[in-house]
């Protein structure tokens, strides 16, 4: 069945974030004159996530920076957002939702409201891995919403990590410099060195804490670069004074009342006031369960995003047929939330039948310190690595990753004009030996 969306008809948007909004912002843009409602879990306009654990959590951007779009760009979208809502069960036969509000927010307790639509956009994101143990201590951070940033931040100021004057520069054309402290100052612990645990813990060292990363795996972000260039985001932490432990697991983060240690599998014992777990994410998806949809690390699509008739889906949340890469994926950056969103509407809007496939070249970027890290494309861990300009050992450099033949991947540290040709190649399905030859050109 194809859907045949009019004036007349109700489009629902689950998510208020940056894919939801993008779907809201690309049913209009599309031309669609219905009725469009969002649905959003938290109580906030939508704001921009990556900045929680650089420049917000540093302080060097204010509240006002997140915006994703202001008040009278959301005001022209002409759609009822429902904010401090959450989702509670889909119907797929009655073509309902079920929405609740969040605790505290929204409405009484309670109270649920049914949504009827003849389009559906699921855009629902993703919630933090947690530990389990003591995870409930004072002073035991996860990192995903501006809640979330805020008290960390506010935690931090308590304990002598202060953040830096609004305005700074992110990266300091001369060079990075932490934050001067005088006295006692934060000890924190980040258990997880991917991309969040990253960032909060370069944030962290520049507003001047004493930061440890503890990680499993034998390098930061292995699971995605690799351990050659793994190694090299080791090198880059403890280059600015944070203490790197891989390859150790956590035992048990232990405190009376607040934490006061992480204990590591080894037998060691790290002191700390701060605990950041950033451990990766989980696609949210519990309320969809029995819904008669395929639920699988996220919710399963085709190749065009539809999940099921009438129903597409957006974000950290879609999993869906990567006809470039050959496979199911579920991409948790940005710029797959923005495109995916825009795509996720107008697919839904021309149909099943007639909707195009979403295959962009996957890209995605990390500021830690003074380096900005870019990454396109989908490799994986032991894929041949080249390196084709700088060098790992600098800090300064672009490889590539190749596996049978084909270019696969290109990653740059402080290299965003010379990563940037790679993106063709990769869309047209290039060998590694024409991307060896374009670097050597």
């Amino acid at each position: 069945m194809t859907p045949d969306l009019g004036e007349g008809d109700t489009v629902v948007v689950v998510g208020a974030s940056l894919a939801g909004l993008r779907a809201a912002q690309g049913l209009r843009r599309a031309g669609f004159r219905g009725r469009v409602v969002v649905v959003g879990a938290e109580p906030h306009a939508p704001y921009d996530r990556p900045p929680l654990s650089k420049q917000f959590l540093t302080g060097s951007w204010g509240d006002e920076r997140l915006a994703l779009a202001d008040a009278p760009k959301i005001a022209s979208l002409d759609a009822e957002w429902l904010l401090g809502w959450r989702a509670r069960m889909l119907d797929l036969a009655g073509a309902r939702v079920v929405v609740e509000p969040t605790v505290g927010e929204g409405g009484g307790a309670g109270d649920q409201r049914e949504l009827r639509y003849d389009g559906l956009i699921l855009a629902t994101g993703a919630r933090p891995r947690t530990l389990g143990g003591r995870s409930d201590l004072a002073g035991v951070f996860t990192l995903r919403t501006i809640d979330d940033a805020r008290a960390l931040s506010a935690h931090l100021d308590r304990h002598g990590a202060r953040a830096l004057p609004t305005g700074t520069p992110t990266v300091d054309a001369a060079g990075w410099r932490p934050q001067a402290v005088e006295g006692p100052t934060a000890q924190v612990v980040v258990i997880g060195a991917g991309f969040i645990g990253s960032e909060v813990a370069a944030s962290c060292a520049r507003r001047g804490a004493a930061v440890t990363i503890v990680e499993a795996r034998a390098t930061p972000l292995e699971q995605v670069l690799g351990p050659a260039v793994g190694a090299g985001c080791a090198a880059l932490h403890r280059a600015h004074g944070v203490v790197v432990r891989t390859g150790v697991g956590v035992a048990e983060i232990d405190g009376d009342g607040k934490v006061e240690r992480v204990v590591l599998d080894d037998g060691t014992e790290v002191a700390c006031d701060t605990v950041v777990v950033g451990i990766g994410v989980r696609p949210e998806t519990g309320w969809l369960e029995g819904a008669g949809l395929v639920l699988e690390d996220g919710i399963v699509c085709d190749e065009t995003l539809f999940a099921a008739d009438g129903v597409v889906a957006a974000g950290d949340v879609a999993r869906w047929h990567h006809r470039l890469v050959g496979a199911e994926m579920r991409v948790e950056h940005w710029t797959n939330a923005a495109e995916q969103g825009t795509a996720a509407a107008e697919n839904l809007l021309a149909g099943r039948r007639d909707a195009d496939a979403f295959a962009p070249v996957p890209f995605f970027w990390s500021d830690q310190y003074d380096v900005k890290i870019q990454y396109l494309g989908h490799g994986s861990p032991d894929d041949e690595l080249a390196v084709v300009d700088g060098s790992i050992e600098e800090g300064r450099f672009v490889a590539l990753y190749g596996r049978d033949k084909k270019l696969r991947a290109a990653v740059a540290f402080g290299r965003a004009r010379q990563l940037m040709p790679y993106r063709r190649l990769l869309a047209e399905g290039a060998s590694f030996d024409d991307a060896l030859k374009l670097a050597s050109s």
